[in-house]
């Protein structure tokens, strides 16, 4: 693919008005550019043009002049995309804008019923070229939920696959540094400005991925604080850049689900791993399976399914080292100590001690309302 020539400021100013003029519209400004077919066409064109094609409301707000403070949003814009601003000295990294229709778009996204018309890139413009696919999941996972979320994202960038994710905290940022331990490439593509880091303690793993060949991607511009409507636009561009979408844990209303929902109306496949069925993280990922998603265990059932031809070395084995008859009897789910103490034929006291020695050594996680659960050693960080 032949790069494409950064945009001059004039072209900038021209998209950056069409798609942030109030009262327009995403679907207005869509509508505009498959008519016309570019943006010099689009603003070639007359009001009376625009009015046939999205309606005289649109068309009279796109035609009005813009207040003061949209120029003051453009300037900052532009100011962030020439490197010249100072919100975040430590998030560096290329900076770009990629237009619907440019050659750097990504094509997976140009096939989404209602795509993305311009983002704004931090990192490399690759990143989402190779095969990739959407790991996400709840911000509040068990310890076991983290530990699949960050074995299959290294186990798929092994492969030779990219991993998608949004950067929230639980799934997403285990996903992301399952990719960067595996020295993979990952995308985050996030619900705010391209200046403003969410959650940010996630500042430093942004950092990360940028450093690593990755890419912080975002549809909004600079300065776009957080809003609670950006995240299900941000979920379908999670969902269209990737392949499939890997579900990990999530509860019945999550907005994973939301995600997973998008990936189907783009014709993505979607995968879920099942969980214990007294956990509420794992009733989302149950009611997806029950609607068809494909119940998956190791990332080689995602890649027999997408890719066959590839093959994986690494399959992640989401157990604990066997061995141990006492954590062997603990099981999967999680458990009480005076339970563990029982099935043990211990002491409680003799227990909690023996929990404490598996706590230390990664191979138990500690859980609110006194519950313990299994982990893999492996998987710990």
């Amino acid at each position: 693919m032949t790069p494409c020539q950064p945009l001059s400021q004039d072209e900038f100013n021209a998209w950056f008005r069409l798609l942030e003029t109030p009262g327009v519209g995403r679907r207005s400004a869509a509508g505009l550019l498959a008519h016309w077919g570019d943006i010099q066409t689009v603003w070639s064109a007359s009001p009376a043009q625009w009015a046939q094609v999205i309606g005289p409301a649109a068309a009279q707000a796109l035609q009005s002049a813009p207040e003061a403070v949209f120029f003051q949003r453009q300037a900052a814009a532009w100011q962030w995309l020439q490197g010249r601003d100072d919100s975040q000295p430590a998030l560096k990294g290329s900076r770009r804008v990629v237009t619907w229709g440019s050659p750097e778009y990504p094509q997976r996204l140009a096939t989404l019923p209602d795509p993305p018309l311009m983002l704004y890139v931090t990192g490399s413009l690759t990143a989402w070229q190779r095969p990739s696919l959407a790991i996400v999941g709840s911000r509040n996972p068990t310890a076991q939920g983290l530990d699949h979320a960050h074995a299959f994202a290294a186990a798929l960038c092994r492969a030779g696959w990219g991993v998608i994710s949004g950067l929230a905290l639980g799934i997403d940022g285990a996903a992301h540094k399952g990719a960067l331990a595996a020295l993979g490439t990952t995308v985050a593509v996030v619900g705010t400005g391209p200046d403003r880091i969410y959650p940010r303690r996630h500042h430093s793993l942004a950092c990360h991925i940028i450093e690593s060949e990755g890419a912080l991607v975002s549809e909004f511009p600079p300065g776009s604080p957080v809003r609670q409507e950006n995240f299900p636009l941000r979920n379908r561009i999670i969902a269209g850049l990737s392949l499939g979408t890997l579900v990990v844990e999530a509860a019945v209303e999550s907005g994973s689900l939301i995600t997973a929902k998008l990936a189907l109306d783009a014709g993505r496949e979607v995968f879920a791993i099942p969980g214990s069925i007294h956990s509420p993280q794992s009733k989302g990922c149950h009611a997806l399976i029950r609607q068809g998603a494909k119940l998956v265990e190791t990332a080689a059932d995602i890649l027999e399914e997408l890719a066959p031809q590839m093959e994986i070395d690494c399959t992640p084995h989401i157990t604990a080292e066997v061995g141990d008859p006492d954590l062997e009897r603990m099981g999967h789910d999680p458990v009480t100590l005076d339970t563990l103490a029982w099935r043990s034929h211990q002491s409680v006291s003799q227990m909690a001690a023996q929990l404490l020695q598996w706590e230390l050594q990664g191979w138990v996680a500690r859980l609110p309302g006194g519950l313990y659960q299994r982990r893999s050693p492996s998987m710990s960080r």
